[in-house]
């Protein structure tokens, strides 16, 4: 038996966006797929200040994702045999060496007062109203910058892009339809070559 190379899909979005539920939810409903989630990584090399990276312009490939990249070879040596790796993932194409992986980037463009709130009530859910507030000020002052450019960055470089105002089991099955079609005209392309 051949095995054939998964269909690889990342998942992008700002945070809270709902990246994570999403990747979840298609992992239940594609049979054959497997997940891998960045926040799970402890990268060595990225930048420290998010937001100061953003402002010199946001390269990329200061992000060393090597640990996410040696996961995703692992699944593609594997002996298993699966149709999808599902990739929850930030950045869309942004990154040279992750991009040359992904065959599909869909984006989940969840509006940031949305967003906002689903990280304050994952987040902060134990915290004090005085660490809330700290936040808020943080963002006020300098992450919402960072949260516009990366949105922008991530949305314009992205394949497909889904409204993540909608309810979850809609995205999913927008997601799962849009999957199953472009990965069978990828196998039609494969097959042709």
């Amino acid at each position: 038996m051949n095995k054939t190379k998964p269909y690889i899909v990342s998942i992008s979005a700002v945070a809270g966006g709902g990246k994570s539920t999403i990747t979840n939810r298609l992992k239940e409903r594609l049979p054959g797929s497997k997940a891998l989630f960045f926040d799970e990584y402890d990268f060595e090399e990225y930048p420290k200040d998010i937001c100061d990276w953003v402002e010199k312009g946001s390269d990329y490939s200061e992000w060393n994702l090597d640990p996410l990249i040696n996961d995703i070879n692992k699944l593609l040596l594997s002996n298993e045999n699966f149709e999808y790796i599902l990739l929850d993932y930030p950045f869309s194409r942004l990154h040279g060496d992750i991009n040359n992986y992904i065959d599909c980037s869909i984006f989940i463009d969840t509006p940031l007062d949305v967003a906002m709130a689903r990280r304050i009530l994952r987040d902060f859910n134990k915290s004090s109203t005085e660490e809330v507030l700290n936040d808020m000020r943080n963002y006020l002052s300098r992450g919402r910058h960072a949260y516009l450019a990366m949105l922008k960055d991530e949305k314009s470089s992205s394949d497909v892009i889904v409204d993540g105002t909608k309810p979850v089991e809609t995205i999913v099955n927008e997601i799962y339809e849009i999957i199953r079609r472009e990965s069978q005209h990828f196998d039609e392309v494969k097959s042709f070559v």
